[in-house]
């Protein structure tokens, strides 16, 4: 396994981090299986681990604490804090109120006294930037946490992120943790280039596009919209949608290449982002050994210039085929009265 350095923190992460997402009640409820599972990651060379409180309504923290027992110290661990946990106005957001609290809720799951990376989960268009900012900074500044960064903000959001940080000497963002794949290129106009311009590690999710580079759903095929990912969003995976069509065009094409040169399609997709010069490390999120044996199989794959041209023929740089799940929409798209003025005034004359 290769290290990269995290974002100038001079922090040493795997170039495949362990995502614990489909640990707990949500994926597999199994604790000493998805204890073994991480483990074996560990064993493999992996020493990067990413949880969030929301995971499993924070079951997943409480797995990946039992599975550090002992193994603390050789481990840099990242968890996230933004989504509800629970009831009432101000249990979640990215206020100093909720921040301030939830990381000593993180800690007491994860069983440890320190948090590696502490990330923002999604932006808080309630919260000035500043407020998250300065909270995040003292919990550095107390030992609770080692570094800080964000998931999933756009460009422009991470710009003032240090143009904040900057003007009022508070820690800034280290990381960003954005979506990115084969099939959601997006990233690559603004967002990566602003992470490397201000010197962001970059660590990505969902290298299999939310399954669909796993190889289970092909053109002409079945798709059980009753379980697993389907059934949870099944307008994204409809057959008979113009969407979900387009990408079983492009897994067609996709898989050509791959056979190609040897490999399997999810092989292919987790090689993929890890050869962009801007991204630190890709996060794999299995749910059994089986999905995580097959994952690191495309550990020590290279992709030459050829298969990337290739890909690039595909799918453009900079394109996505879909928009990815669960990425933050503005409140200036969703919100009618920032886009609508009141009738009366949209008029020239």
């Amino acid at each position: 396994m290769r290290y990269r350095t995290l974002g100038g923190t001079g922090i040493k992460v795997s170039a495949h981090c362990l995502g614990t997402m489909m640990f707990g009640s949500v994926g597999n409820p199994d604790h000493e299986e998805s204890v073994r599972v991480i483990h074996a990651a560990l064993d493999a060379g992996i020493n990067f681990v990413d949880t969030a409180d929301m995971y499993s309504a924070g079951e997943s923290e409480v797995i990946v604490g039992k599975a550090l027992k002992g193994r603390r110290d050789d481990v840099v661990l990242a968890t996230k804090v933004h989504f509800p946990m629970g009831d009432g106005p101000n249990r979640g957001g990215n206020s100093r109120r909720w921040i301030v609290r939830e990381v000593e809720e993180s800690l007491r799951r994860l069983g440890t006294e320190w948090i590696d990376l502490y990330q923002v989960h999604r932006p808080d268009h309630t919260t000035d930037i500043e407020e998250t900012l300065s909270a995040l900074s003292d919990l550095v500044r107390q030992g609770k946490i080692r570094a800080f960064g964000c998931s999933t903000f756009p460009a422009e959001e991470i710009v003032e992120s240090h143009v904040v940080a900057e003007r009022r000497g508070l820690d800034r963002f280290r990381t960003e943790q954005p979506p990115y794949s084969i099939l959601a290129r997006g990233i690559e106009k603004s967002v990566l280039p602003v992470c490397r311009r201000y010197g962001m590690g970059v660590l990505t999710w969902s290298p299999l596009a939310s399954g669909f580079l796993t190889g289970k759903y092909r053109k002409g095929g079945a798709i059980d919209l009753s379980y697993g990912r389907a059934a949870l969003t099944p307008h994204r995976f409809d057959p008979e949608a113009p969407l979900t069509a387009a990408k079983l065009e492009v897994v067609e094409r996709l898989v050509a290449v791959a056979d190609s040169i040897g490999t399997t399609l999810p092989e292919l997709a987790v090689a993929f982002p890890i050869a962009h010069p801007a991204v630190t490390s890709v996060i794999i999120g299995p749910r059994t050994m089986g999905q995580l044996e097959g994952l690191l199989k495309g550990a020590s794959l290279t992709l030459d210039d050829e298969t990337l041209d290739r890909i690039d023929a595909i799918v453009p740089p900079g394109t996505d085929v879909y928009p990815p799940d669960g990425v933050w929409t503005p409140p200036s798209l969703t919100e009618v009265p920032l886009r609508r003025r009141p009738v009366g005034e949209r008029a020239g004359a």
